[in-house]
């Protein structure tokens, strides 16, 4: 079974090259998610819970006003549990540790597996982690807008309390690797490049 099922995919590979690139970094970028929903909580939790880094304020880059008039910032990790506050630090570095970790996962995988680069790893790994700022930053921003209403309302609106909490987590993370997923594979395209290596036939003499 599993070798027809390689031999279908060289096939499928031979025809349709560019699609089924998309398609393995799909399944991939996919896997790095559920990854990545399961590493949250628990780094959550373990900062939460042993450290007081969720009464230690992170807001950073203010970059203009909300709709009341009070300054927006481009990380904003106000101290205090979510709802009521920003989650902290802790809440901070739960998403940036998590994030690390599989993108870190993911750019092997990707580079390996999905475009099969024989060029440099590290002019790659270089362009990869300034992608990986970029986003870092727009993720951040976007989630000034949606972060505190997801989390009062699965919290309080709906009254699912700690549960509400999990699930407001689940979603913040699916959204932040939406954004990394629609980014990521252009940048992919050119720094995953495929050296094709010339051989010099010998004169004919």
């Amino acid at each position: 079974m599993f070798a027809s099922i390689g031999t279908w995919w060289r096939g499928f590979q031979e025809r349709h090259p560019e699609l089924s690139r998309f398609l393995m970094f799909f399944v991939l970028s996919n896997g790095v998610t559920v990854l990545q929903l399961a590493l949250m909580p628990v780094f959550r939790w373990g900062l939460d819970a042993f450290t007081g880094l969720v009464d230690v304020s992170f807001q950073v880059l203010p970059v203009g006003s909300n709709v009341d008039g009070s300054q927006y910032y481009m990380f904003d990790y106000a101290a205090g549990q979510l709802p009521e506050g920003g989650g902290g630090l802790a809440y901070f570095l739960a998403v940036q540790i998590t994030l690390l970790i599989a993108q870190v996962i993911n750019f092997f995988l990707q580079r390996n597996i999905t475009f099969k680069s024989n060029t440099s790893i590290w002019v790659a790994a270089f362009w990869y982690a300034i992608a990986y700022v970029v986003i870092t930053f727009i993720a951040a921003a976007a989630q000034g807008f949606y972060k505190a209403p997801i989390y009062d309302l699965l919290m309080n609106g709906w009254g699912w309390g700690g549960t509400g909490q999990v699930v407001a987590d689940v979603v913040t993370m699916i959204v932040n690797s939406a954004i990394s997923f629609w980014v990521f594979y252009p940048i992919f395209r050119v720094i995953f490049r495929q050296r094709q290596d010339e051989t010099l036939a010998a004169p004919v003499n």
